[in-house]
Formats: C-alpha cells, sequence, structure tokens
C-alpha cells in the first residue's frame, strides 16, 4: 500500500497538483485544533467546519485530549501561540471514540501477543512509567474534552489570553456540539 502511495505522490508531484494547496506557516484563522487521529475525522473535521489548507493549525493524537502539561500535544499548543500567533484552541473530540473505554491491561496484553517481550515492560515500569495510566483511555468523551481544556486554560505557560473551548463532534454528521 506504501508504494502505492508514493507512486501516486511522484504524479501528483509531477501534475503540479500541489499548487492549490500553497500557503505560509501561519494559520489564516488564528486557531489551533486539537482532535482525534480517528479516520473519520480526515475530511469530515474540516468540511464540516469550512476549514481549508492554511486556516488552522491542526494537533491530532489518539482520543484528542492531553494526558500530561508537559507532553508533545502541548508543546505543540505553545509553538502555535507564540510563533504561528494562535489565539485561539478548540479542543475537539467525537462520537465512537476507539480510546473510550480503552483499557490498559487489554493493551499490554496485545503488545505481548505482538512479539513485546515481558522484560521490556517490566523495564519500562522500574524506570517509573505508569503503564498503566499512559495507555488506559477515558470512560466519558465529555469529561475528557473538558478535562483538556480545564489543563490548557490553567496550564502556567498558556497567556490568560487565549480562548479555549471544548467541542463533540458526531462522527457521522459532523454535527458539534459545545461544551
Amino acid at each position: 500500500m506504501i508504494q502505492e502511495m508514493l507512486q501516486y505522490n511522484k504524479e501528483f508531484v509531477a501534475g503540479k497538483g500541489y499548487e492549490k494547496f500553497t500557503t505560509s506557516k501561519y494559520p489564516d484563522k488564528k486557531i489551533a485544533i486539537v482532535t482525534c487521529m480517528d479516520t473519520r475525522l480526515v475530511e469530515l473535521l474540516p468540511a464540516a467546519l469550512g476549514i481549508k489548507n492554511g486556516d488552522v493549525k491542526m494537533i491530532k493524537n489518539a482520543g484528542g485530549t492531553i494526558t500530561n502539561p508537559f507532553d508533545s500535544t502541548v508543546r505543540s499548543l505553545l509553538v502555535a501561540i507564540y510563533e504561528l500567533g494562535v489565539n485561539e484552541i478548540m479542543v475537539i473530540g467525537h462520537t465512537g471514540c476507539g480510546v473510550q473505554g480503552m483499557d490498559a491491561q487489554e493493551m499490554l496484553h496485545l503488545m505481548k501477543e505482538r512479539g513485546v517481550d515481558e522484560e521490556h515492560i517490566s523495564l519500562m515500569r522500574h524506570c517509573g512509567i505508569d503503564l498503566d495510566s499512559w495507555l488506559h483511555g477515558f470512560e466519558d468523551t465529555e469529561a475528557a474534552v473538558l478535562e483538556t481544556v480545564d489543563l490548557v486554560k490553567n496550564h502556567p505557560l498558556v497567556p490568560k489570553d487565549i480562548v479555549v473551548r471544548g467541542y463533540i463532534m458526531d462522527s457521522e454528521t459532523g454535527a458539534l456540539k459545545s461544551l
């Protein structure tokens, strides 16, 4: 499958398909969106919000939430704010998220089935990594989004004038519910 994508890329570049996507690194709408990496949102979310290439900074991860105040999502938001002019942040969860109800013990079991050695898992625990917390999902999408909104709003490195709001998107229709 990757080979097909690479072949398509060569044709895309040769045909100058990129020209309609040309923009700067600065988001025109001065908005950053933290959302889930769910495949259903790849085209649905931009279409449902009327955003195009260059409009926003899109930060995606599993669940569209922030679990640690110093993780890569927070770092990305700080870059967006201080280097790229973002002044509003949308945290968008969605219905039917795969992280909802995710179980750390099941994830560890699946890792072992795929060949991850118990010794490596033990080493991570020995180094202070709380795998049970790190690999655990959330039970309530709305609560998880609100927790992320609170974390960003009250983060010591985020300026108080940044607007941070939370939403839930319907994964089928794209309807957005404000929290």
